[in-house]
């Protein structure tokens, strides 16, 4: 559904004048997914995309990897007494042949807008294993200045920030820097779920040759996410975490943060940027 964002009454304070004017919002919903017509998770998101985000949440819990392993996703009655259809709700029905993951009887998982993997017992049970080891992948060789080039783009494609100055972003960019596509919602974790879950609907993954850009932090759920998506470089305009850094160390994943202007920290996997391209004799840069 298409309630990306709503209006509300605002008293504006500017230099000492007060006025009253309406403010656009961006919408936040809360929105259960349902797998086999089980409950399986509660996250907070912005309306829009939401069969993708369903689809890419699946990806980044191991459950799916192709656009065949799903055999029909639907909106079905909301928690209203009547009956009505919310459209928060959205029920995922699993090819014959696919496993229901212990996960459904095991746990309900609450998202909050900012944590993409709450109600996690531990360490150990996000650590999934991918289907595309990034380490198997065909080499992806970028430079820093490609990498520079991307947030102007990505700021420049966000057009509900524009509007609201409420939305994260996440972008995917291929190697030569062209924007594949982008997605915003008020959870980082969500709009990287999209992205993730259009792919598979379009029987692009793994995503071997793109380059994942998220407008905010690196959090572990983030790097996670690329890891079962089988992307190959991850890089955030803010700081990534420490078990962020460590989950790219372990499985080969690039780890860019502080990307801004044309500085950032590479903190894991720079075997992928030529990072002295146009030094003098290919050595560090003075």
């Amino acid at each position: 559904m298409g309630r990306v964002t709503e209006r509300r009454r605002v008293v504006r304070v500017r230099d000492g004048a007060v006025s009253t004017r309406p403010d656009t919002l961006v919408a936040e919903e809360p929105m259960e997914i349902r797998l086999g017509g089980k409950p399986l998770a509660i996250t907070m998101r912005t309306p829009g995309d939401d069969f993708a985000l369903a689809a890419g949440f699946l990806v980044s819990e191991g459950v799916v990897s192709r656009a065949d392993d799903v055999a029909n996703i639907v909106y079905c009655a909301g928690a209203t007494d009547d009956g009505s259809n919310t459209y928060n709700v959205v029920d995922v029905q699993l090819a014959p042949g696919v496993p229901l993951p212990d996960i459904t009887l095991e746990r309900n998982v609450y998202t909050t807008s900012s944590c993409g993997l709450c109600g996690k017992a531990g360490l150990d049970a996000v650590r999934t294993t991918t289907r595309w080891p990034i380490a198997d992948t065909p080499p992806v060789r970028v430079t820093p200045g490609l990498l520079a080039a991307l947030p102007d783009q990505l700021r420049a494609a966000q057009r509900v920030f524009d509007r609201t100055g409420g939305l994260h972003a996440a972008g995917l960019f291929s190697p030569e820097g062209e924007l594949l596509d982008l997605r915003e919602d008020v959870g980082r974790h969500n709009a990287v779920d999209k992205l993730i879950g259009r792919a598979l609907q379009s029987g692009r993954l793994p995503l071997s040759r793109s380059i994942l850009l998220v407008s905010g932090r690196a959090s572990f759920e983030l790097a996670q996410k690329a890891v079962m998506a089988g992307i190959p470089v991850l890089a955030a305009v803010s700081a990534p975490s420490s078990l962020a850094v460590d989950l790219a160390t372990e499985t080969g994943l690039t780890l860019v943060g502080f990307l801004r202007g044309g500085s950032m920290n590479v903190y894991a996997g720079e075997q992928r940027l030529d990072l002295y391209a146009g030094a003098p004799d290919g050595g560090p840069a003075r």
